[in-house]
């Protein structure tokens, strides 16, 4: 047979007269204790759907690009913020092609703001001649371009082409600095994201600014 406490406030036969204060207080405290411990419960799981991911946390944090071995002409490409980034080495030859094609580029000097950093207001568009690191996404209605780094005419290119980044979707053109040439629906150079070059030049670190390299 199962046996069922009875408390003495149920208990018909107790009067609750007879109940002194600290008893009553022990109940009401017991009761608002177990409703108190539930709604904890049910609160916790709520106000930790409000707390951020790995992932969006990871997403803003700045990535690390070990460039030591990228040989001259090969780029790699990585994620941070969500966006494409593209670092590539540069050859010499594509350096000093750069100064060539002023002529052709609506904004060879980066002079427009928005898309160029300070300490990328340069020929080359980056820190170091060699490496170049930029947004891999076209400044007109967001495309990815795709890398056509070779020199030579090629599907879609102008037969003068220098290499660099030929867009698609629209037929916009950039050079291996991401300058945009002229007459092509992108507005603007493609953008540089903020980045520093570790002082042995073996990594690219984007996301953060040193003042020290500006």
């Amino acid at each position: 047979m199962t046996e069922f406490t009875t408390r003495p406030e149920d208990d018909a036969s107790v009067d609750p007269d007879l109940l002194s204060d600290p008893q009553r207080r022990f109940w009401v405290a017991s009761a608002c204790a177990v409703g108190g411990a539930a709604g904890v419960a049910t609160a916790v799981p709520f106000v930790g759907s409000f707390a951020p991911s790995d992932k969006a946390r990871a997403a803003g944090a700045p990535v690390e690009v070990d460039v030591s071995g990228l040989k001259a002409g090969e780029l790699r490409t990585v994620e941070w913020r969500g966006k494409p980034i593209w670092v590539l080495r540069r050859s010499s030859a594509q350096v000093e092609d750069l100064k060539s094609l002023d002529n052709k580029l609506a904004d060879p000097q980066s002079d427009r703001p928005g898309y160029t950093p300070d300490f990328a207001k340069n020929e080359h568009r980056s820190r170091d001649p060699d490496v170049f690191v930029a947004v891999g996404i076209c400044t007109h209605l967001g495309c990815s371009p795709t890398p056509e780094l070779a020199a030579g005419p090629g599907p879609g290119l102008p037969p003068d082409w220098k290499g660099g980044f030929f867009c698609p979707c629209h037929g916009s053109y950039f050079d291996l600095a991401g300058r945009v040439y002229k007459n092509v629906p992108a507005p603007d150079n493609l953008e540089v994201p903020p980045y520093v070059v570790s002082a042995d030049g073996s990594t690219v670190t984007v996301g953060i600014e040193d003042e020290d390299q500006a």
